[in-house]
């Protein structure tokens, strides 16, 4: 038996699997404790798009990554 094929489609996968679970994480994190303090809104909003960018961004090097190899 002969499998032929590219891994780099199956590791796109996870990739996308982790970005996505990494945002529904922050974002989670975010409305739990703006629920419990309204008051420290403008100050963690910031900080939640610095790491929806980070995670997406490790998304996309995920993708990058795909199509190299």
């Amino acid at each position: 038996m002969e499998i032929t094929g590219s891994l780099s489609a199956i590791g796109y996968g996870l990739a996308s699997i982790g970005g996505g679970i990494g945002v529904g994480l922050i974002f989670a994190a975010y409305m739990t404790s703006v629920a419990r303090q309204p008051e420290s809104q403008r100050t963690l909003q910031p900080m939640l798009f610095m790491g929806f960018a980070v995670v997406e961004a490790l998304a996309i090097l995920g993708l990058v990554l795909a199509f190299i190899v």
